[in-house]
Formats: structure tokens, C-alpha cells, sequence
């Protein structure tokens, strides 16, 4: 059974598609026209990256008259930063906490 965070994962193995969040993370709610503005690429290939964005969570698209908005929806990418990142963080302060804990102890004994 695959994993369901497989489709983030690959919506953000891809650098064009993780420029297409910076964008919207710096201004949230951009039209296709404004995301592709100064992107080497066709509207279609942007039309592209954003359909596989959307399908793995990351980019809600809202409907404004005739103009489709794109929005940046962080979940996914939280979600992964608990169940991946985090444990591996919580390791890290696990180790270091305990370092503190050994030096302090030699300065206790040499003072």
C-alpha cells in the first residue's frame, strides 16, 4: 500500500515545482499568468507542475469570477516535517542535552 505522503514527495522532488511554493509562499493567491510571469517556462508546462502540486495537497486552487487563484496549503509539508524531520530533531536534542549534561558534570568535578 503506498505511502500517502508519496505524492507530496514527489510533488517536491521537482526544483520547478518547489519554485512555483516560493512563490506562493512570498504572495499567496497568485493567478497562472502571475506565477509563470518570470519562470522560463510555457503556461501549459506551469499548468502542469500545478496539477501534480494539487494533487498531492500543496496548492488549493479557488475560483474568483473567471480567475482560478492558487493557494499554498502548508499541511502537507508539516506533516512530513513531523513524521520525517522531527524524529531524527528530537534525536539531535537528545544527544545534545546529554552532552551538556556529561560536560557539565566534569566542570562540576574539576571546580
Amino acid at each position: 500500500m503506498p505511502d500517502t505522503m508519496d505524492p507530496v514527495f514527489k510533488a517536491l522532488a521537482d526544483a520547478t515545482r518547489r519554485a512555483l511554493l516560493d512563490r506562493l509562499m512570498a504572495d499567496n493567491g497568485q493567478t497562472l499568468g502571475a506565477l509563470c510571469a518570470d519562470l522560463a517556462m510555457t503556461r501549459q508546462a506551469a499548468s502542469k507542475h500545478l496539477r501534480i502540486l494539487e494533487a498531492a495537497n500543496l496548492v488549493v486552487p479557488v475560483w474568483r469570477g473567471r480567475e482560478k487563484l492558487h493557494y499554498l496549503n502548508a499541511e502537507p509539508i508539516e506533516a512530513i516535517a513531523g513524521r520525517w524531520i522531527g524524529k531524527y530533531e528530537r534525536q539531535r536534542v537528545r544527544v545534545l542535552r546529554e552532552l551538556k549534561t556529561v560536560l557539565e558534570d566534569e566542570t562540576d568535578d574539576q571546580g
